[in-house]
């Protein structure tokens, strides 16, 4: 299985979404879609820009604070560790390096949509990690949540780093975390990154960044519609928009239509758009340590730990399931 749409029901699901989300008003295109081997590639081009602060200041956590965190998390017996969206595991690696040389990891499982990613991992992991023991899963995280619940009895450590969370509006991430809740037993641990609350104008370069990745990512979503479904968007004739609300803490980004034009969509039909209206794309949300544990605690978790970069710009929590 790839990333891309391969099966007619797959094609057919991609089209129903994209349809839907330009035919709405406003318009919108889903982000899970960002993701094809072209996707990837730039999302981690943009995890290792100057402008991007977010991978960094987590980095700083798990490589300089991931012993602490490993004795945090260690106890009686091995634990599996499962990752939710797992990346190139650049970050969780100094985690995993520590629970390994403390006995106390018995499986991980980094869970990711991307195919490609999970292939890479199963090729590179082990040889940099020696006495890893590792499976790796492609698909939807709370579907291959309930896969490895089945598996055993073992206590389960569930990441999910990065500000993934971001991706949520407010009310989502919260129903995320309460759907997190019930795959999860009392004593299981859950590990969340989010991204702080700061100056407007160093999270607003975070997504306009200099050298044009983010944008590049954003039109890439069009250029996937095209290849994939026949479509017929010149990409010349959008422009990338982000917007912070620093009362909110919402970060959203914006395909703007730079002229009238229509766009065919392979058999499915035509899309008009007026100059300049935006198609919604995604959502980074920023959070104080206050609204962070107003919603953990509404969905079921009590705090153990908050671990943050030298900075204070980024928080990797860590919750116990009650």
């Amino acid at each position: 299985m790839n990333t891309a749409v391969t099966t007619r029901k797959q094609v057919n699901v991609f089209m129903s979404d994209v349809m839907a989300g330009l035919n709405a008003s406003p318009k919108y295109l889903q982000s899970k879609y960002f993701y094809d081997a072209r996707g990837d590639a730039l999302f981690q081009q943009i995890m290792h820009c100057r402008d991007y602060y977010l991978t960094r200041c987590e980095m700083e956590i798990l490589s300089v604070q991931s012993g602490e965190m490993a004795a945090l998390l260690s106890g009686d017996q091995p634990f599996d560790l499962i990752e939710l969206g797992a990346g190139d595991a650049s970050k969780s690696f100094h985690l995993l390096k520590a629970l390994i040389q403390r006995k106390s990891l018995h499986c991980y499982y980094p869970i990711d949509i991307s195919a490609n990613i999970i292939a890479h991992l199963e090729e590179t992991l082990p040889a940099k990690l020696p006495g890893l023991n590792m499976e790796g899963l492609n698909g939807d995280y709370l579907d291959m949540l309930q896969m490895t619940r089945q598996r055993s009895g073992r206590k389960r450590v569930i990441m999910f780093m990065g500000s993934s969370i971001g991706n949520f509006t407010p009310p989502e991430a919260l129903q995320f975390c309460c759907r997190l809740r019930q795959q999860m037993n009392p004593g299981d641990v859950l590990i969340v990154g989010f991204d702080l609350k700061k100056h407007p104008a160093i999270i607003l370069k975070a997504y306009n960044d200099s050298q044009g990745i983010t944008k590049a990512f954003n039109l890439n979503l069009l250029h996937r519609i095209n290849r994939e479904l026949g479509a017929d968007f010149n990409t010349d004739n959008f422009g990338h928009y982000p917007v912070y609300d620093p009362l909110t803490g919402s970060c959203k980004s914006y395909l703007i239509s730079l002229a009238e034009q229509t766009v065919r969509i392979g058999e499915a039909g035509t899309v008009r758009f007026r100059k300049d209206e935006a198609i919604y794309m995604e959502i980074s949300q920023k959070y104080t340590l206050e609204e962070i544990h107003q919603m953990m605690e509404s969905a079921g978790f009590k705090p153990l730990r908050h671990f943050h970069d030298t900075k204070k710009w980024f928080t990797d929590t860590v919750w116990q399931c009650l």
